[in-house]
């Protein structure tokens, strides 16, 4: 070998090695994540702050400067939401750009989101809805294990995104709950299949591993689910995620697996700093920003745009409707609030029996002046109102399933009482439909949430074959029912008796 060619061959060994040391190095990321942001694009106050007045604390414009900030002082940074951005404010019920709630997804453009899975409010409205909101954002949709029979294209999404920042390959693998059939209605989820996390997660990190420098399943399942989760799958780096609403103050790490969460309502920004090398999280740390409000934020186009926005749903929320005499309050059992809320939709319906679920009210109502947007933080879904029919002898099996199984909900229009044998049976000694003794071959109408009847199997025992949907929402009848009572007292006659 000639001394020029030795010296071409030592070169090139030396710069392959330099090149080997330098792809080698260890390479740092910032993870910037929320979750269940639920429509909190304005500030509220920090209910759990004992002084007056509380502090403010989140909103859109806040996240947005301590975003920016931490993009300045700690790039390369990546920005992920882990779902249900919709439901609990009003701008879901205005629409922008075809969507509902569409204007929140032209904040989050502004703010500089990276990526997002969606989580099962974000189907509240409808898919076609969920469709029109991924195709404003300005930023992909993942989601491995929901198969619609269209295709995820009809929904805009992808099973995962690979992202570079700062010389790394981020696969990013989108996960939603497998328990979605229970938490959405079931006419929004026509047509949709969700499969196994552990199974589809592992399928496109065996995919994307060799491909990819760092591996991140961003989830809507709930903090539990995704400790699972973390023992069922391998190779994977880090769980980014949501649905339980857990305020994970320091990241949790379960079988190698780095799990952070950033709480709700948009009132923390998660911070996951990581150091990576050869496939792996050579070290992290993490924390919670708080997004307090500073008021003296200089004004931005975001800003006017929330403004904007805001001032809209005041001029239309602001409204009193009406005057509550006593204080509502939630609970299992009767319940005057409850109560209420079903009567308000078997008298819309001109049904003989109503029915309500107690976790479909959210929020309790001191007595005096209610807003029309203390309704909607009462019942914030958007679900429709719905008859279905039941034969009397088919009355009587709800009367004995709700003594039985107890579950949470309110019923109007339906009495009984009964009594219990030496054996601990159920014995039912009369039954009355609106205070006449019900006739078991009749057949009575009653009146629900779309959602309810979904899940009727569950509430009352029987699953409801024919339900008919009304062309209004259970918000309209309970709006209507408090404007016409105007002054409303507690009053809460105990529908099942017990009697010696």
């Amino acid at each position: 070998m000639t001394l020029h060619r030795r010296w071409t061959v030592c070169l090139l060994s030396l710069a392959l090695s330099l090149a080997g040391t330098l792809f080698s190095q260890p390479k740092s990321i910032t993870i910037l994540h929320t979750n269940d942001l639920h429509a909190s694009f304005v500030p509220h106050e920090a209910f759990w702050v004992r002084q007056t007045p509380r502090p403010m604390v989140g909103g859109f414009q806040e996240l947005f400067f301590t975003v920016d900030s931490l993009r300045k002082s700690k790039s390369p940074t990546l920005l992920l939401d882990a779902g249900d951005v919709m439901t609990g404010n009003p701008i879901t019920e205005r629409q922008y750009k075809g969507a509902y709630g569409g204007a929140l997804f032209e904040m989050m453009n502004q703010i500089g989101y990276d990526v997002w899975c969606p989580g099962n409010h974000d189907f509240d409205v409808s898919q076609d809805n969920l469709a029109a909101l991924t195709s404003i954002a300005k930023f992909p949709t993942v989601c491995a294990n929901l198969v619609p029979e269209k295709g995820l294209e009809a929904l805009h999404a992808e099973p995962y995104v690979v992202l570079e920042r700062g010389g790394l390959r981020i696969g990013v693998i989108g996960i939603i709950s497998q328990q979605l059939y229970g938490l959405v209605n079931q006419n929004n989820l026509v047509g949709i299949r969700v499969l196994s996390p552990a199974e589809e997660l592992q399928k496109y990190i065996d995919e994307l591993r060799s491909k990819t420098d760092l591996l991140i399943a961003l989830t809507h399942e709930g903090f539990e689910e995704d400790s699972v989760l973390a023992w069922e799958v391998r190779d994977l780096n880090v769980i980014v995620g949501g649905h339980s609403h857990t305020r994970l103050k320091k990241p949790r790490e379960v079988n190698g697996v780095i799990i952070v969460q950033a709480g709700s309502n948009c009132e923390n920004l998660g911070e996951l700093s990581l150091t990576v090398e050869g496939h792996r999280v050579v070290s992290f740390n993490g924390h919670l920003d708080q997004l307090w409000v500073r008021p003296d934020r200089p004004a931005t186009p975001l800003g006017r745009f929330i403004d904007s926005t805001q001032a809209a749903i005041e001029k239309d929320y602001s409204e009193v409707i009406g005057t509550l005499g006593d204080e509502w309050v939630r609970g299992s059992g009767p319940n005057s609030m409850g109560e209420f809320i079903a009567d308000a939709q078997r008298e819309a319906a001109g049904a003989d029996v109503g029915f309500m679920n107690d976790h479909g009210i959210r929020k309790d109502q001191a007595a005096g002046a209610i807003t029309k947007m203390d309704l909607f933080e009462i019942l914030p879904f958007r679900n429709l109102l719905t008859t279905f029919e039941v034969s009397g002898k088919e009355l009587v099996d709800v009367v004995r399933y709700t003594l039985e199984k107890k579950p949470a909900i309110q019923v109007t229009g339906l009495s009984a009482e009964w009594k219990r044998g030496a054996d601990g049976s159920i014995a039912i000694v009369k039954v009355e439909v609106a205070g006449r003794p019900l006739d078991e071959g009749k057949t009575y109408t009653c009146a629900a949430s779309d959602y309810f009847v979904g899940e009727a199997k569950h509430y009352i025992g029987l699953e409801v074959i024919r339900p008919f949907y009304l062309r209004t929402t259970v918000f309209d009848a309970v709006e209507q029912a408090i404007r016409k009572a105007k002054l409303i007292r507690n009053s809460v006659p105990y529908r099942l008796t017990e009697v010696q």
